[in-house]
């Protein structure tokens, strides 16, 4: 079993590291920047629901960009019938108390909500899943709280909450924000800066029909910015409340915040936020802190040079989110490299492998333990070498299975440094394939490997085009990820966790009916890939995909 300190299970490198960051804040899962990557695209189910179908006017009309669904307002949602003869007296203020304000760890921009909504609104796929088990099942806690109209609410709105929601309250541009403390939780909190008219006449509308109480707080956590002071009156959290769920709206002069808990909704009034610029060309974009995501991200963004202010850039093209790829300002110690991805290691990786980073890594000549160490403390280590260094992986959906990954490291020769290197209490399978070196979880991701190597399996040379081109151009850091095998075997996963098989079973072939027709809908989905190439001081973005 992996170490909290070592969640992939991988041996600790017996030479010394980068030097030693910060202790990350406990709380937040390791290696979620891997995992953001993969499920960010495959989120445009969730985006259909989040981001709402289609837009409508402050006065529930209709706007042009309007489509027919199955629930009011075409959300694809049924109606709920949650009818309300008047509104029930509210049940008081309560005081709102948070100990600490946390800090930004991982967050999503939405730049053009209408742009991005009506991509996923025009998405055939998306929409067609939204009627199928797969989007019924995701949709179900909420939907009543969704499929409700003004009619039923008795509100001043027509259609459904959901257009309202999503097609106004989140007109202008957004910010989902996670944070990282003692008592963080896997939550956003949605932040509007500047909202508009469209934004503040729903919010007027929901306040009406759906407050049901509210909470005060006197001041912001510990820990907010100093920049960021109450309101002389306190800042006032509201709770919306449709067919037994709620929502908590707060509001000041220059943000609006909404959340699934009421101390969501205080940290997000309280955080420091910038103006929300949308590069040229992105409409999503997705950033995160390096220092608090881990000591495993510290090291990687140390040892590559990397400052904090990473992104993974995405655009809304027709009815498809379209990765427009890594960009990022750089350290004084860059070691990336720019180089093509070689045909022996697509070669090398199975074509179903959900995960691939790719990285050109700068790395002395000689492996050797002295060099190394002068290396990552900024001594000169003589003669440096661009290294082709890949990990694969394949997320499990089971917190008790095991994760399955592999690092292929371009260069063979290397191996006698790479065994003492990785030489730690959890041993590695090792093997030497299409001139790489192969460093493997298990004898079975081994074989894997070896087969598509042998031409025995499809392997990347074996992808679409476009990713094959794109895999060959030159970039510093590539992504890609497989989103069809990747979420379908998520979703095996999940499904035969939740059935409580027992840790050490062996898992059944097949699930029922409909979980398998999910797992063939997902397993349509692209390849996505993302790069970035070291240019000066910054990486410069470039995406491809299927």
């Amino acid at each position: 079993m992996s170490s909290p300190e070592n969640p992939t299970g991988a041996p600790t490198p017996s030479e010394p590291p980068p030097p030693a960051p910060p202790p990350s804040d406990k709380g937040f899962p390791k290696g979620l920047l891997i995992g953001l990557v993969s499920v960010l695209v495959g989120g445009a189910v969730a985006g259909a629901f989040v981001l709402g179908r289609r837009s409508a006017g402050p006065d529930g009309t209709d706007s042009p960009s309007s489509s027919t669904g199955s629930g009011p307002g075409g959300s694809g949602i049924p109606s709920a019938g949650a009818k309300v003869e008047g509104k029930p007296p509210s049940p008081g203020t309560k005081t709102l108390y948070v100990g600490s304000q946390g800090t930004p760890a991982v967050w999503v921009d939405v730049y053009a909500p209408a742009k991005v909504r009506q991509a996923l609104v025009d998405n055939r796929w998306l929409q067609e899943q939204m009627k199928k088990p797969l989007g019924q099942g995701f949709a179900s806690s909420w939907a009543a709280f969704f499929g409700s109209t003004g009619e039923d609410l008795g509100a001043s709105f027509k259609g459904a909450v959901f257009d309202v929601v999503a097609g106004q309250l989140l007109d202008s541009p957004f910010r989902a924000l996670w944070f990282v403390g003692p008592s963080d939780t896997n939550a956003p909190a949605l932040i509007i800066p500047s909202p508009s008219s469209t934004t503040t006449a729903a919010y007027e509308a929901m306040e009406k029909v759906a407050e049901r109480g509210d909470f005060k707080a006197s001041n912001c956590p510990s820990g907010a910015s100093p920049s960021v002071t109450a309101p002389q009156e306190g800042f006032r959290v509201s709770r919306w409340l449709v067919a037994e769920q709620s929502l908590y709206v707060g509001r000041t002069a220059d943000r609006m915040v909404v959340a699934r808990q009421p101390e969501m909704v205080l940290r997000g009034l309280c955080v420091e936020l910038e103006r929300l610029a949308a590069p040229k060309g992105v409409d999503l974009e997705l950033g995160f802190n390096n220092q608090v995501l881990g000591r495993e991200m510290v090291y990687v963004s140390q040892a590559l040079g990397l400052e904090n202010g990473t992104r993974l850039q995405f655009a809304a093209e027709g009815s498809k989110l379209v990765a427009r790829g890594i960009a990022g300002p750089l350290t004084e110690k860059v070691r990336l490299d720019a180089a093509p991805l070689s045909d022996d290691l697509l070669k090398l990786v199975p074509s179903d492998m959900p995960v691939l980073i790719a990285l050109q890594l700068k790395l002395p000549e000689s492996l050797e333990g002295s060099k190394v160490k002068a290396y990552w403390a900024g001594e000169d280590p003589g003669q440096v070498r661009t290294r082709q260094v890949a990990f694969v992986w394949h997320p499990r959906g089971d917190a008790d299975l095991e994760h399955e990954f592999a690092i292929l490291w371009g260069r063979a020769s290397d191996a006698p440094a790479l065994q003492n290197m990785f030489n730690g209490g959890n041993t590695l399978a090792q093997g030497s394939f299409c001139n790489h070196q192969v460093l493997a979880s298990n004898e079975e991701v081994l074989g894997r490997l070896q087969k598509a190597c042998n031409g025995q399996s499809p392997n990347l040379l074996n992808a679409a085009g476009p990713v094959v081109s794109g895999l060959r151009a030159p970039g510093s850091v590539t992504v890609g990820v497989n989103m069809g095998p990747l979420l379908s075997g998520l979703l095996a996963d999940g499904y035969w966790s939740d059935q409580q098989l027992g840790k050490g079973k062996p898992l059944p072939a097949t699930g029922p009916d409909e979980i398998e027709e999910a797992r063939r809908d997902l397993e349509t989905l692209p390849y996505v890939g993302l790069r970035g190439t070291v240019q000066g001081d910054s990486l410069v973005p470039g995406g491809f995909g299927s």
